[in-house]
């Protein structure tokens, strides 16, 4: 394996020339084409990291993954790795295992190598990760909720079972991985599902069918003693009182039940009269943001 060491020796210079040469430093046009020609002859790669520690502005990327065994972990990854080839930039792994500590640890590591860039894949962002990202003087970015897990019901609910279950998959299919877990519309069977589901979840996010769904969800959570919004978001659809009564309230969709049934009163008139009405009446949901979620930018 050719050395600098022995580009030096070749080229009748010194070790420091040859370093000046390959970090684009100062080196006469006569010197600089002597080398070159031995390069190329003896087919010699720099060590692009011990390189890049030395380099002010270096060409090395470094990524920060909860776990490597994990599909979408790896997909993402491939897709860093390619688009970075394409601009001459190496990628740098380091697997947190899920770790919090071990992630801002990271952060502050990279730095230390002088990376010109982090790409940390969040499932969780601390006081302590602000810190150490502000710290770190390198631009940094994070990939926010990509793996989602949808409790829902069973398809024999044609409205929450199918129709619902299907909108949530048009809507994250596109630009994230989602997990269906399928339980009942009562708080003691999501909940017991939840106490199974939760501990080896890898989801940053859990939406639920419905908002009695997400209570369970909660219960088990707080059973376990996972915090939310920190370790997951979560949410549900129906903007029950209850979601406001809990801590933390429920982040929820709310439907214009009333108006639903105030236009099904009128509609139901106007056909008893003989008139016509339009076959689908599209009313339109509102999201309310609570504190069960949170964004990751």
């Amino acid at each position: 394996m050719v050395t600098i060491n022995d580009i030096a020796r070749l080229a009748g210079v010194a070790k420091s020339t040859v370093s000046r040469y390959l970090n684009g430093g100062s080196v006469s046009a006569k010197t600089k084409a002597k080398i070159d020609k031995i390069v190329a002859e003896t087919g010699y790669k720099p060590n692009t990291f011990a390189q890049s520690l030395k380099a002010k502005n270096t060409a090395m990327i470094g990524t920060i993954v909860p776990r490597l065994d994990s599909y979408t972990t790896t997909q993402g990854l491939k897709g860093i790795d390619e688009q970075l080839r394409a601009v001459d930039y190496q990628l740098l792994i380091t697997n947190s295992n899920q770790d919090i500590q071990r992630e801002i640890e990271a952060i502050c590591a990279y730095a230390k190598q002088k990376v010109a860039g982090i790409i940390l894949f969040a499932t969780v962002i601390t006081d302590e990760h602000r810190k150490a990202i502000d710290s770190s003087k390198v631009p940094v970015i994070i990939l926010g909720h990509r793996i989602f897990t949808y409790f829902g019901v069973f398809e024999d609910y044609i409205a929450v079972g199918q129709k619902r279950k299907q909108g949530i998959l048009d809507g994250i299919k596109p630009n994230g991985k989602i997990k269906i877990i399928e339980t009942t519309f009562a708080i003691e069977a999501a909940y017991q599902k939840a106490l199974k589901i939760l501990p080896k979840m890898e989801s940053s996010y859990v939406i639920c069918a419905t908002d009695n769904i997400a209570l369970g969800v909660l219960k088990a959570a707080h059973e376990l003693k996972m915090v939310i919004p920190d370790q997951f978001s979560l949410s549900g659809f129906g903007d029950y009182d209850v979601t406001k009564a809990v801590f933390p309230m429920i982040t929820t969709i709310k439907f214009p039940y009333y108006q639903s049934g105030v236009l099904a009163a009128e509609n139901l008139y106007q056909l008893i009269e003989g008139e016509k009405i339009p076959e689908i009446i599209k009313l339109d949901n509102q999201l309310v943001e609570r504190e069960s979620t949170k964004r990751l930018k």
